[in-house]
């Protein structure tokens, strides 16, 4: 379980710096891809989230 809990940490900070980077980029091409990625990176977070909260063990 700490295994999928820190996981799941990584991946909300690997959505904050996407989307920072997002924020940041002056090219529309790379705004747009690291927006994306941010919006990747939070789904996933979400769905290992569900499976914590769904774990008999959690």
């Amino acid at each position: 379980m700490k295994d999928m809990k820190a996981h799941l940490e990584k991946l909300r900070l690997e959505a904050e710096e996407c989307e920072l980077i997002s924020k940041l980029a002056t090219n529309a091409t790379k705004k747009e891809l690291f927006a994306k990625l941010a919006a990747h990176h939070r789904a996933l977070a979400d769905e290992v989230e569900r499976a914590i909260s769904s774990s008999p063990i959690g």
